[in-house]
């Protein structure tokens, strides 16, 4: 499909932006990806939004190679009640608006070889925009940092791992890296009247990695893990805080260790004693840890600034990854003051329904190492006093999900943090996340519940999520139902 031929029929063929206020009040969002639009009409959609979720802000998703927020519904799940009734099975992803390569300077990428090919040349920020505009509709642009491996120059991006081969995921200190996100933002800043911008960095150091301390799929080969590359080693001993070979070497000592657990060997005085032994001989592992996230704070900075020089009014924040509610290694690095110096709000990660699952995964995957010296559950009853939650058990939480309770615990723990600065928090609420067959799904009491539970407790709004193509209109229209009962709509 051709821009001017989407842009007809949505009928917004020649419209400008006029600068309508945005409403007031609460922040009600969605995240929403191009397909949608494309599939079932930019009005349509907006009238859906409006009519069953009394949403005032979008999050538009415009960069990215994964399917977590764009493309239709994930292959293998229920397809939602609305939207073509197919998968996406070619889906692509990139850069969903249109590329100005006069901003992109050193990217080693051409920014053109970024470009979202699944819906031809529409540009899907001037698409939305002015139809958002008439509805007094506020456009945050949602970006995230998920990479193809495909994409050429890629590698001149990428981490080197322990042991200096390519990673999977792109270095934060790597200088083609960041021009590039500098590049994107500034495109998107000076091309759109937009009213902000949101990026997501699903990732942690390598401590957090070697450890598998996060949800999902098999324990991390600790072997794999990074940044290891010369960019990382030269402004580490720019920095002079620690040696780089002291580093490498912990690491490969921590590699042994794990190794060794995950083949069944008890050490004498445990797994959590032994771990803790060379952590003090070689405290550079967590020092490390925390030179990774200093970086990726740093590029939040960067991002922030590079916005706000160009506009200033539009906010400017960041997406909490789900780890945040499960590895308290993860949680300490999320320092919510610290990250009032660069951010208007935080989208914390608050996926009631899809925690369960998530939470029991993450149990699974620390008890076969650092956790080891505890049954299962006693790890789950750990983390529970230690993260502040009052949930079921690990046999029935897959099945189960979480309470209200625990969106309700982290958005008063968020603003408790947050307090004395402008910062807003929106708590993320899980609508239709996709589950294993059989663990818990959505339902519109359970929405109903976690959007209450969040805007009870305080929070400046709610960003319904993943993916609008992925919900089901109950669990939207409970959203909305439990707004008005709250009297925002």
């Amino acid at each position: 499909m051709q821009r001017r031929e989407f842009l007809a029929m949505a009928g917004l063929a020649g419209a400008g932006a006029p600068q309508q206020p945005a409403r007031a009040g609460k922040m009600i969002g969605i995240q929403v990806g191009a397909v949608s639009f494309v599939d079932e009409g930019v009005e349509e959609v907006l009238d859906i939004f409006e009519r069953t979720a009394h949403i005032n802000t979008l999050f538009l998703a415009v960069f990215t190679y994964g399917r977590g927020i764009a493309g239709r519904q994930v292959p293998g799940q229920p397809l939602p009640d609305h939207g073509k009734q197919e998968y996406d099975l070619d889906f692509h992803g990139g850069n969903y608006a249109t590329v100005h390569p006069e901003y992109y300077r050193d990217t080693g990428v051409r920014p053109e070889d970024t470009r979202a090919p699944d819906h031809g040349d529409l540009d899907i920020v001037a698409a939305v925009l002015p139809a958002a505009r008439k509805r007094r509709m506020r456009v945050i642009l949602w970006a995230e940092d998920v990479w193809r491996d495909d994409i050429p120059g890629i590698d001149r991006l990428r981490e080197t791992d322990l042991h200096g081969r390519l990673g999977a995921r792109l270095c934060l200190n790597n200088p083609y890296h960041r021009n590039f996100f500098m590049g994107l933002v500034e495109d998107y800043a000076r091309s759109y009247e937009i009213d902000g911008l949101m990026w997501g960095s699903e990732r942690q150091g390598a401590l957090g990695n070697a450890l598998s301390a996060s949800h999902g799929g098999a324990p991390n080969d600790a072997g794999r893990v990074g940044c290891f590359c010369s960019y990382c080693e030269t402004k580490v001993r720019r920095q002079g805080r620690f040696e780089f070979a002291r580093v490498r070497e912990g690491y490969l000592r921590l590699e042994e260790m794990i190794n060794e657990w995950l083949a069944g060997r008890r050490p004498a005085d445990g797994r959590f004693v032994s771990f803790l032994r060379l952590l003090m001989r070689y405290p550079e592992i967590l020092a490390w840890e925390q030179f990774w996230h200093e970086s990726l704070r740093e590029l939040y900075q960067e991002i922030y600034r590079k916005v706000k020089s160009i506009r200033p009014e539009a906010a400017v924040g960041w997406h909490i990854w789900h780890n945040n509610s499960f590895s308290p290694l993860y949680r300490a690095q999320q320092d919510v003051r610290e990250l009032a110096h660069c951010s208007d709000f935080l989208k914390v990660v608050m996926y009631h329904n899809v925690a369960g699952e998530r939470m029991a995964s993450y149990i699974r995957r620390v008890a076969g190492n650092v956790f080891g010296d505890f049954a299962p559950q006693e790890a789950l009853a750990f983390h529970y006093r230690v993260m502040n939650y009052r949930e079921g058990e690990l046999k029935t939480i897959p099945f189960t999900g979480f309470s209200a309770d625990y969106v309700a615990r982290e958005t008063r723990r968020a603003l408790e943090a947050a307090a004395g600065t402008p910062l807003r928090i929106w708590p993320g609420i899980d609508i239709d996340i996709p589950t294993e067959p059989g663990h818990s799904k959505c339902t519109p009491e359970g929405t109903k519940a976690a959007v209450r539970a969040a805007l009870g407790a305080g929070a400046h709004g709610v960003l319904l999520s993943r993916k609008y193509s992925e919900m089901r209109l109950a669990n939207l229209r409970a959203a909305g139902e439990a707004i008005e009962e709250l009297g925002l709509a």
